[in-house]
């Protein structure tokens, strides 16, 4: 279920026209980020890498519409962020990767 999730993301980036390339290329480099990361969580955290990818693809959907909402992006971006507050300590490395791709979500949809 999240490869799934995070294919969708990928299929997203791949085919959103609103992005510039350089835009393409530093998502498709977080999502590959976040795809090693949320895969190191393992069995033991499922339903919370299921949450984080999920809110992952729902900024993503926001920030790249062709007209977003700037106060929709905030509120999806401080969700997606909200759900690896847990992470903090034992998987820093996630928690950077969901904040590098919020502000360059939030630098798209704003």
């Amino acid at each position: 279920m999240v490869n799934d999730t995070i294919n969708r993301i990928e299929k997203e980036i791949a085919t959103n026209k609103a992005l510039s390339e350089e835009q393409r290329k530093e998502l498709v480099n977080l999502v590959n980020q976040l795809k090693r990361e949320i895969g190191s969580l393992g069995d033991e955290y499922s339903e919370e890498a299921r949450s984080i990818a999920k809110h992952a693809e729902i900024s993503f959907q926001e920030a790249t519409r062709e007209n977003p909402n700037p106060a929709l992006v905030k509120k999806t971006l401080d969700v997606m962020s909200f759900s690896v507050r847990g992470f903090e300590v034992s998987h820093p490395k996630l928690v950077g990767i969901i904040n590098s791709i919020g502000q360059t979500l939030m630098n798209i949809g704003v």
